[in-house]
């Protein structure tokens, strides 16, 4: 019966999946914000600027709530190094290399793996419950954001000469946030969400600069030429999209449980198109739509039967 309640999605997750919906629309925000400074900036200066900000924000929110920043004891600490090098070094380089062989629409829709791979690599290894519902729930996700990225850009299915590269290298953004993810089971439980995100992302972003001034990047002079909204979304990068959506992320797979989070990525195009035709005057389609709708039925599949299982039981 306890397991069951802690696990089964009943009204009082409702501010869990609202949450989630937030952080996917922040993230979705990134890829626009990330395109107002790829023209100035080396991918691996802005992303270790972007984490440095991130690092500066969580501190200051811990000074501000009058939390101290707990020390790990050695096993913690060994662990929060993984998810630091998977889930900021490694996403990141990984990231940033592939969008040089492959266009960010065909990036995006591998990245919308993610939903599939958490989902089997939580059956595999935690030997996590994987129904039909939660199955199909997964498949309509990925068809959908597949359908979103193709109605703003069908060639994005098309692949250069070295379009295997890339993939290969996008497709590591995606195991990387699945360790990131799964890999913090323990963590949430016994630091909590917030001290978790604050010791990944402090120890990724020195990981960051560290690869940043190997590879002859960590040069300030460009900042210089930073405009007033380059900065803004700087900002918007770390503040946003790195220190408050990472731990409603992490606060919501200590919840529901990374399969039924993960999902939720799926939303990432989707706001990404949206934003874009916001922002950016890009066009939007009925196939996007067809897309939307595919989407949002995923993750209502990968939620519901959980929920008619705790009403049961109640």
């Amino acid at each position: 019966m306890k397991t069951l309640e802690q696990t089964a999605p009943t009204y009082s997750d409702l501010p869990v999946y609202l949450n989630l919906s937030m952080v996917t629309m922040i993230w979705g925000g990134t890829f626009v914000a990330g395109r107002m400074l790829s023209s100035t900036l080396e991918p691996l200066l802005a992303a270790s600027l972007r984490f440095s900000l991130a690092s500066i924000a969580l501190l200051l929110f811990l000074c501000l709530a009058r939390v101290a920043l707990v020390r790990p004891t050695l096993k913690q600490a060994l662990q929060l190094a993984v998810l630091g090098f998977f889930g900021i070094l490694f996403y990141n380089l990984c990231f940033f290399q592939g969008l040089q062989y492959v266009q960010a629409s065909r990036a995006s829709l591998i990245v919308a793996l993610n939903p599939a791979v958490i989902g089997l690599a939580s059956w595999w290894l935690f030997k996590e419950r994987l129904g039909p519902s939660k199955v199909w729930g997964i498949v309509l996700c990925i068809g959908g954001a597949g359908l979103v990225i193709v109605s703003r850009d069908p060639s994005s299915l098309q692949s250069a000469a070295q379009g295997w590269m890339g993939d290969l290298l996008i497709f590591g953004c995606v195991l990387g946030w699945g360790i990131y993810s799964l890999f913090s089971r323990n963590l949430n439980d016994s630091l909590g969400p917030l001290q978790t995100v604050t010791w990944s992302i402090l120890l990724g972003t020195g990981m960051l600069w560290l690869a940043c001034v190997a590879g002859g990047e960590a040069r300030l002079e460009p900042l210089r030429g930073l405009e007033m909204r380059q900065w803004l979304s700087l900002l918007y990068l770390g503040v946003l999209g790195s220190a408050l959506a990472y731990i409603a992320w992490y606060e919501g797979i200590r919840r529901i449980g990374a399969t039924r989070c993960g999902v939720f990525i799926a939303l990432n195009p989707l706001t990404a198109v949206l934003l874009g035709a916001l922002l950016l005057d890009e066009r939007l389609g009925a196939l996007m739509g067809v897309g939307a709708g595919l989407i949002l039925t995923g993750i209502f599949l990968c939620n519901k039967p959980l929920a008619r299982s705790a009403q049961k039981t109640i």
